[in-house]
């Protein structure tokens, strides 16, 4: 059976061994010992010392298993390995971590920081703006943590095939089964972790289901522990967490707080703006300066910003790495800005969706960062098609009025709310992935087309997408055409072409070109070479120094001081999306009920329109529960300080059910000519703002927080009672 169709938790080795992770239980300290009762074979205990080459994932400094120091609770430290489930935990209750506790730092370390003047050469400059301004608005915005929520915990599958074994002295010596998007960085990882060559490893992924970024290096992480207790057992190793140790101790959206004051001429225009980005990014530091750059960009949102200062602090602190979930920080960069707009509009007496399109970048425009707008951007369409479909203008008229005259005690509160956002494609920081990234497709003699990518999928039908521009191009048999897309290392049949982790659209936008270019270059050649033809087509990041070189000096540093750079293809073709989100509150239990969420769309050509909106569909579904559901913290753990999350909390944990789901309403803006682009990410950037919008216009309260939760809203009306009483 083919992997593809597989969970981890459903691969079964002959003779497999299992393990299980022994975690730290201090935020921070160094490891004194590992007490443990007498372990032998089959049982095995494994340290850090153990490991017989590199204690460390490729790319990021994260340890394998912990060494000397501990930087979160829970952190891997050892594993136990053997035949019986039952027999690992009554040992893991026996063993014990010793650790010379320190306290989590009071003042965090710096990840990365970034510190931006744009239109304004210094502070002084900016303190003239506010000095003159007519109009100052201010306002502090808080994004919280959310879960992945997977299919199935995070696990991998390690099955070590001697040469003896296969008589091959070239067969691999691993093969390693999980659910990656990124099997190169699992190879890579689990090579240097075993100082083995990286041909020798073959990855394997199962099936993915919806990962919302959090399968891009974790599990490479789990792979590496597996992979090390089959090459010192040298029995196949079978690792998969927990449900409730995937839940405590995985990768988590990063929390945000957002400081944002704009000075505002005569006209209602920003003149000048400045803003303050800390987020807490855990423990070890995870796609920092990706995460760092994009938040500071997304809060300039999809406006003419005048004059602007940003300060962005990343800090270090003692929980678990905090990463990605759809969109690496922009979607958090863009709430606040969205919120911030209502505050503005609200101050100037005037219509949010208005005063929006009064202040969109236009073509020609450019991206604080840099980025040229070089098409003609449809934010105007795309606000009226939205308003159109939603009945926007008419039922903010009437919910202004409603909330001006502060409706009775009986009468149901109701509000509408509206956000625009964009998205690129790929990775945008140098720190982020330098990889190229490569397709590879051959003609055979048979006429068939084989097509060989390391990308992979949640949603089977890339591959008939894949397919189906085959045979347009190329006119194959449909039958005929074999995507390659499930392995890294020799299989047999064709070695996965890199193409880099499936994040970030790119599986819609920069794998699809490179195949359209494989088959036109075959297209070409077929009646001029003989079969078979073989193309490879490989595309490198245009590297550009971000914030169009005004930066002071430290500008875009990491730790270690070094000039970053974004990728100028990344933004080069743009998505777009508005968003309208109307709510009603009942005002006895202020529990409020979304009435509707529409969407305008401008994602270019749409390869399927079926497939596009069940994903945009879920999409909104996973950004309403950030918004309005899943509240979720590290007990004790702020900026400032170390935490875990409960075990309770895993039942706890709130998620929209079906009966929460609302009526969701897509409407594509039709743009064939300018190719395909990623629309995923576009929910998380814009609908939570447009709920929260439409809750504060309901509620006439100024909320500016996700999760918004039912209590929050309570908790506003109890307050709002309580003023009103003689």
């Amino acid at each position: 059976m083919n992997d593809s169709l597989l969970f981890v938790e459903d691969i079964f080795p002959e003779g497999c061994l299992y393990g299980l992770t022994i975690r730290s239980p201090a935020a921070k300290g160094r490891i004194k010992t590992i007490e443990s009762p007498r372990i032998s074979s089959p049982y095995f205990l494994i340290r850090a010392e153990d490991i017989p080459g590199k204690n460390q994932l490729d790319g990021f400094p994260v340890p394998v298993l912990a060494g000397e120091k501990v930087s979160y609770i829970g952190e891997p430290v050892a594993l136990l390995v053997g035949p019986s489930e039952a027999k690992l935990e009554e040992y893991a209750e026996q063993c014990k971590v010793l650790v010379e506790e320190e306290e989590p730092s009071v003042s965090p370390a710096l990840l990365a920081e970034r510190h931006i003047y744009l239109g304004a050469a210094d502070d002084a400059a900016f303190e003239k703006i506010f000095s003159e301004a007519k109009t100052i608005v201010r306002g502090v915005y808080n994004t919280g943590i959310q879960e992945h929520g997977y299919a199935e915990p995070t696990g991998a599958v390690a099955v070590l095939t001697s040469e003896a074994e296969t008589g091959n002295a070239s067969a691999p010596r691993f093969t390693v089964h999980t659910a990656t998007q990124w099997p190169f960085h699992v190879r890579r990882s689990v090579a240097s972790l075993l100082k083995m060559p990286p041909e020798k490893i073959v990855v394997i992924p199962t099936a993915i289901g919806a990962h919302l970024d959090g399968k891009i290096w974790y599990p490479s992480l789990i792979s590496c522990h597996a992979a090390l207790a089959s090459f010192i057992t040298k029995k196949p190793v079978r690792l998969v967490l927990t449900r409730e140790e995937d839940f405590r101790f995985s990768p988590k959206r990063a929390a945000m707080e957002i400081e944002m004051a704009s000075a505002l001429d005569e006209g209602g225009e920003i003149k000048a703006a400045k803003v303050r980005v800390t987020a807490n990014l855990g423990a070890q530091g995870i796609f920092t300066d990706e995460i760092m750059d994009r938040v500071c960009l997304g809060t300039f949102g999809v406006y003419k910003y005048g004059a602007v200062k940003i300060d962005g602090y990343g800090l270090e602190t003692n929980i678990p790495p905090q990463g990605p979930l759809s969109g690496f920080g922009l979607s958090q960069g863009f709430f606040a800005r969205e919120r911030h707009i209502t505050r503005i509009t609200e101050a100037l007496g005037t219509n949010p969706a208005e005063w929006r399109k009064n202040q969109f970048l236009r073509k020609n425009g450019k991206l604080a960062i840099g980025v040229p707008l070089k098409e003609a951007v449809s934010q105007d369409q795309l606000l009226d098609t939205a308003a159109a479909m939603s009945g926007y203008y008419r039922k903010w008229a009437a919910y202004e009025l409603l909330r001006k005259r502060k409706p009775s005690s009986r009468e149901i509160f109701r509000g509408i709310g509206v956000a625009l956002a964009y998205q690129g494609s790929g990775f945008l920081s140098e720190n982020s992935d330098k990889g190229a990234y490569t397709v590879e497709v051959t003609l055979e003699k048979d006429g068939s087309l084989e097509v060989c990518t390391s990308m992979v999928s949640s949603n089977p039908e890339y591959n008939n997408l894949w397919r189906n521009i085959a045979v347009d191009i190329l006119a194959v048999d449909p039958a005929m055409v074999y995507i390659h897309s499930e392995s890294t290392g020799n299989t047999g049949i064709h070695a996965s072409a890199d193409s880099g982790p499936s994040t970030l659209s790119r599986n819609t936008t920069l794998i699809t070109r490179l195949m359209e270019r494989c088959c036109q270059a075959i297209r070409n050649q077929r009646f001029r070479d003989p079969l078979p033809i073989t193309v490879r087509r490989t595309v490198r990041p245009d590297w550009a120094i971000p914030w169009e070189g005004k930066n002071t000096a430290g500008i875009n540093t990491n730790t270690a001081g070094k000039q970053g750079k974004i990728d100028r293809a990344s933004l080069s073709r743009l998505s777009w999306g508005a968003a309208v989100a109307e709510v009603e509150i009942d005002p006895v239990s202020y529990v409020p009920r979304i009435r509707g969420i529409w969407l305008a769309l401008d994602g270019g050509k749409i390869l399927s329109e079926g497939r596009a909106r069940s994903t945009l569909k879920a999409a909104v579904i996973q950004a309403l529960g950030w918004a309005a559901w899943e509240e979720l913290d590290y007990n004790g753990g702020g900026m400032d300080a170390g935490g875990v999350i409960a075990p309770k909390a895993l039942s706890s944990y709130g998620m929209p059910s079906v009966a929460d789901v609302p009526p969701i309403n897509i409407e594509f803006i039709a743009n064939e000519a300018a190719g395909s682009r990623g629309l995923g990410e576009l929910p998380f950037s814009c609908v939570p703002a447009a709920y929260v919008e439409a809750v504060s216009q309901a509620m006439d309260h100024h909320f500016d927080k996700i999760p918004l939760t039912a209590r929050d809203i309570w908790n506003a009306g109890k307050l709002k009672n309580e003023e009103g009483t003689p």
